[in-house]
């Protein structure tokens, strides 16, 4: 915002751009991941993103953030999140919660030490060399994909193998799922996390100075976050092995409704402690349930399809976030006087996909008896 003399909400329009574009691409992008296997799909991923960090570290213009924003999203929360995440619904039958859970740990792990690490190597080496650090550790890794996926099994094989059904005992195309009121129900609670959790961690810097915060003492709160998410992360795997999506998805919003409500009330640590905490929880469950109710509502034949969807939902989300809550704080309503309207819409969302997942949940089949974990 220095380097480009943006204001929050010029700043939040540039992002909002760049996002939204990802979100449409990946509407059609994450259908690949039906067809192609994570060895191949997932590797130039991460080399495009490695080169977007470079981009980035390079940028001389404003008119030139989009662009770069655009790259970052549509491979890094976009394309490597869901490609990980349909890999695991698809390959782990039984056991698919606590797959989901592991695998959503390195996401988890990146939350809460890349803020630090960065905000403290910015002083040493500045926005720009953070950047091309980013590019050389996504690069460095890159290859790993092909060493630790050398026997992956395909997703037709899949397919065929895990016979893992829907509602009804068949499997649903997203253009059947669109048409069901079932998806319309939950797109606001889909839809709402992501959002506001993003202009959250966007809007980091303003939530210190309306606190009267050091930078460091915001970010440092970003472990407490993490832990809590992680532990959700953990318990929610178990929980959608034993019990299934239905009793878990319509409320794992609400946890950061009751967050934003207790940043409202103080400006102190302590309360921001306990109010990250909170809104911790929702993203534990956020990273371990949509994915898993997709499979077990709709069907693993075309879950790549319907997740790409549900993918691009969230990274519109992210778009919107910054974007809106950038401009409301333009016009004079600091972050915190928004988050009363955040929990209030969270609240609602929540019982809109009470109502969604009550009147679907009996259409699900019998709960498979698998003896035997499939790896």
């Amino acid at each position: 915002m220095s380097a480009f003399s943006l204001s929050h909400g010029e700043w939040g329009a540039l992002y909002m751009t760049g996002t939204l574009a990802a979100a449409a691409t990946m509407v059609w992008a994450g259908v690949l991941t039906d067809h192609i296997r994570v060895r191949a799909l997932g590797a130039p991923v991460l080399a495009i993103l490695a080169l977007t960090c470079f981009l980035m570290s390079q940028i001389t213009a404003a008119w030139m953030l989009p662009i770069a924003i655009f790259l970052l999203r549509i491979c890094g929360q976009g394309m490597a999140g869901h490609i990980a995440a349909v890999a695991m619904a698809r390959w782990f039958v039984a056991a698919r919660g606590r797959a989901l859970a592991i695998a959503s740990f390195g996401y988890a792990v990146g939350e809460a030490v890349l803020p630090i690490v960065f905000v403290s190597l910015m002083v040493w080496i500045g926005w720009r060399g953070s950047w091309i650090l980013s590019g050389l550790m996504v690069l460095a890794l890159t290859p790993l994909i092909w060493v630790f996926l050398r026997q992956e099994r395909t997703p037709q094989s899949i397919a065929s193998e895990n016979q893992s059904v829907g509602m009804k005992g068949r499997h649903w195309s997203r253009k059947e799922v669109l048409r069901l009121p079932l998806f319309w129900l939950i797109l606001p609670t889909l839809l709402g996390p992501p959002a506001f959790g993003t202009a959250f961690f966007f809007l980091q810097v303003h939530i210190a100075e309306i606190n009267g915060w050091s930078h460091l003492q915001i970010v440092g709160l970003f472990p407490i976050y993490t832990a809590t998410a992680v532990t959700l992360m953990i318990i929610s795997g178990f929980a959608i092995d034993r019990f299934g999506t239905a009793r878990l998805m319509p409320f794992y919003a609400v946890f950061s409704a009751f967050g934003y409500l207790v940043f409202v009330s103080t400006n102190g640590l302590l309360a921001g402690a306990v109010g990250i905490a909170l809104i911790g929880l929702t993203s534990g469950l956020q990273a371990t349930v949509p994915i898993a109710f997709w499979a077990e509502f709709f069907g693993t034949r075309h879950l790549g399809a319907i997740k790409s969807l549900a993918t691009a939902i969230m990274v519109f989300g992210t778009a919107v976030g910054p974007g809106l809550t950038g401009y409301l704080i333009d016009i004079g309503m600091n972050f915190e006087q928004q988050m009363i309207g955040i929990a209030a819409y969270l609240f609602g969302a929540t019982v809109l996909a009470f109502i969604g997942v009550s009147a679907a949940k009996g259409e699900l089949p019998p709960p498979a008896k698998i003896d035997k974990i499939r790896t």
